[in-house]
């Protein structure tokens, strides 16, 4: 069924009977029970869930709490992680005391005087935890929980999302429109907030359909314009943590139609989405830690993902669920990850090529020496647009992982209530602060100063062999007000043992062109082109191959709070004064067992 076909008048003609209608109906926990008579993993993440049921059953009461002065976001979460946990607890088991916590939960998050819907996603998430428990509990909640909890479901969330939608809300005081701005948003948000109002209209299509018939259609309308970012490759602009919360709820919302509805009106089409479940696997290094751009979290790293295990349902990907499987053996499994469980087939291939390249709004190309080695040298390198949501000034940064430690860094995000931090504008405050603005990140800087927060990119050339691979990108419209031409390659060279990073840049005039890392090692300086990079026994040679350049090392800038610290960071950068044609060529060597790499000739990247 294609997006335009969704008739608010028919389309609840489909509408499943009675509840539960969302996510895990009955037949799907029936199959779940038969599964786990055999299988022995499902069993265990079973156990695992149980355990985390009788945890949250201790935690105090949910209240309203707003600790930041803006957002309600975190006691949101809260009542979705009862909501899962307590309700699979139950469900499983018939234990009353999960029942009970769970009811608690919802009735209260049901009495509070608003759910903050100047801060949308703090609505949405409490629409999908109190709509979702409201039908999981339904047939043991009492007639007065069920007026609690539906009206306070239809108050403070479900009509408040139709006057979002309508325009007819409050206003952000943040991003300085009215609510209901993220409808015509590419990014998590529009999964967020369309989702979380889907699962809570379905809940009560039954008794109150306007809800459902109003929600569902113009939800339908707006999702394309995220899922579309997904395209062609399954990468994410916002980087890998956001993809993580997006797709998230692209899972909730797309199984709630399934379930409830029987179709997912042909979104699940749009280019990219079959793909997005080799995005987290490809953008994790041998660290564990992701290709870390945007304002993803501080050294964040991968974790089990149930949305990787729903990909790998939808699209029938062996490959995916068994990765997923691989990572939950070294942590721990969810409650969602029962609700979406996929066995793990004997059969499940090895689908990861040594590099990849994901095209997209945001590219991004990675390369590795080997999988399943955590010493194993990696680097990614990306590309795209600075206005993406939550993008840094950062086109054609990368990060890169030798021996077990992360050499090259991004720090990420900054802390979100610092005044005009969503100033995104070519003069906004955003690129003021330094984990946000071009100085701290792995790339160059002409005289010292910022990219074009609206300067683009792309990636003119990928290539990947046997024993090297690397990637160009035209980094032009990044510096457009210092230089007619920019051009990055990034490859991994000798057999893949190391990385040279190579910068030419065309000048009109003197500039100073500055190339510079940000590092977490202890660095050592050798000579005006040479440096040893020291972090947890082991060692990285960088030497710049090109002359003119100057090597210099110094600390990270320390801000006062609320920013975040970036004690212990530092920075390596070279400086070189020139006019002309310049080439600034870096070879990043690790010291590996048997010795590093020796520097190899220079040649233009056009010859690449």
């Amino acid at each position: 069924m294609a997006t335009s076909d969704v008739n608010p008048e028919t389309f609840l003609d489909n509408l499943r009977e009675g509840h539960p209608r969302l996510i895990m109906t009955d037949e799907r926990f029936d199959n779940l029970k038969t599964q786990a008579k055999t299988d022995t993993t499902l069993q265990d993440y079973i156990a695992q869930v149980i355990v985390q049921a009788d945890e949250i059953a201790e935690k105090p009461p949910l209240k309203y709490d707003i600790p930041d002065g803006l957002r309600l976001l975190g006691v949101s979460r809260d009542c979705v992680d009862r909501v899962y946990k307590l309700g699979v607890a139950w469900r499983w088991t018939g234990e009353s005391k999960y029942l009970e916590k769970g009811i608690d939960a919802i009735v209260r998050a049901s009495q509070f005087k608003d759910w903050n819907p100047v801060h949308f996603l703090d609505t949405a998430e409490l629409a999908h935890a109190v709509g979702l428990g409201y039908d999981w509990f339904y047939h043991e909640l009492t007639d007065d929980q069920r007026v609690i909890i539906k009206s306070g479901l239809i108050k403070n969330g479900l009509q408040v999302g139709i006057d979002a939608y309508e325009g007819t809300a409050g206003y952000d005081p943040q991003r300085g429109r009215a609510y209901g701005w993220w409808k015509d948003c590419d990014h998590n948000w529009n999964q967020v907030c369309n989702s979380g109002l889907i699962i809570g209209a379905l809940a009560v299509a039954d008794t109150d359909p306007e809800y459902a018939q109003f929600i569902i259609p113009v939800a339908v309308a707006s999702l394309p314009k995220a899922l579309k970012m997904y395209g062609p490759d399954g990468a994410w602009a916002e980087g890998p943590g956001y993809w993580g919360y997006a797709t998230r709820y692209t899972a909730y919302g797309f199984t709630a139609l399934r379930t409830a509805l029987d179709t997912d009106f042909g979104l699940l089409d749009i280019d990219g989405v079959s793909e997005a479940g080799f995005a987290p696997i490809h953008t994790t290094g041998p660290t564990g830690l992701y290709f870390n751009y945007a304002d993803s979290g501080e050294r964040n790293a991968r974790r089990p993902m149930f949305q990787v295990f729903w990909l790998a349902d939808i699209f029938k990907s062996d490959f995916m669920a068994a990765n997923e499987h691989d990572l939950i053996a070294k942590k721990k499994a969810t409650a969602q990850h029962v609700v979406w469980y996929v066995p793990r087939e004997a059969s499940a291939g090895d689908d990861r090529p040594l590099d990849k390249h994901f095209r997209g709004p945001v590219e991004v190309a990675l390369m590795r020496s080997a999988w399943d080695d955590a010493e194993a040298l990696f680097v990614g390198v990306k590309a795209g647009y600075n206005q993406a949501n939550h993008g840094h000034l950062d086109l054609g940064s990368f990060e890169m992982d030798a021996l077990g430690v992360r050499w090259v860094r991004d720090l990420g995000c900054d802390q979100y209530n610092l005044p005009n931090y969503w100033e995104k504008e070519r003069d906004g405050r955003r690129w003021n602060y330094w984990r946000l603005g071009t100085l701290s990140h792995n790339v160059i800087t002409i005289d010292g100063n910022n990219q074009d927060a609206e300067g683009t990119s792309n990636m003119t050339r990928f290539a990947t062999e046997i024993e090297d691979a690397f990637a160009v990108i035209d980094l032009t419209q990044a510096y457009a007000d210092d230089a007619p031409s920019v051009t990055r390659g990034v490859k991994m060279i000798d057999n893949r043992r190391s990385v040279l990073i190579q910068d030419e840049i065309e000048l009109s005039e003197y500039k100073t062109i500055t190339w510079g890392i940000t590092t977490e090692a202890q660095i050592e300086l050798k000579s005006d082109t040479e440096a040893r990079l020291m972090m947890d026994g082991k060692a990285l040679m960088v030497r710049v191959l090109t002359d003119g350049a100057t090597l210099t090392c110094s600390d990270a800038p320390q801000p006062e709070p609320p920013h975040y610290s970036n004690e212990g960071v530092r920075r390596l950068e070279a400086t070189v004064k020139a006019t002309g044609d310049v080439t600034i060529a870096v070879l990043l060597a690790p010291e590996w067992s048997d010795g590093s790499s020796s520097s190899p000739i220079v040649a233009p990247i056009s010859v690449w």
